[in-house]
């Protein structure tokens, strides 16, 4: 069983920072990619930032690009997402996802999520 369990949320002013963490145990964590999500009230879970097994590639949502950087510590089993010059469209639940791959199969696991305000 995976368990996932993020930290580091909570109230920031516009401009400022917050650096999310997502421990991951159970299973080897350099096994899996692992993506940061986020739903604001009344709208969908979206992508916000992906990186891969070993940490050499990252992907961005359009919205967050120049501002958050997503990396992982394999030997902490722990993926972070650092959020810079937040903005108030950024406030949601922010949600650590978990990806194995095994050949044509996917298995997905979640975090319990942690709230970001973006507030004056």
């Amino acid at each position: 069983q995976v368990q996932l369990v993020e930290s580091g949320g909570g109230l920031v002013q516009p401009g400022g920072s917050l650096r999310l963490s997502c421990a991951v145990s159970g299973r080897t964590f350099d096994n899996y990619a692992m993506n940061w999500y986020r739903q604001a009230p009344g709208k969908e879970r979206d992508l916000v930032a992906s990186i891969d097994e070993s940490g050499s590639s990252t992907n961005y949502a359009e919205s967050v690009k120049g501002r958050f950087t997503i990396y992982r510590d394999n030997a902490k089993s722990t993926v972070y997402l650092q959020m810079n010059s937040l903005k108030a469209e950024d406030t949601a639940v922010y949600y650590c996802n978990a990806v194995r791959k095994l050949a044509s199969l996917r298995y997905y696991y979640w975090g319990q999520g942690t709230q970001v305000t973006v507030s004056s």
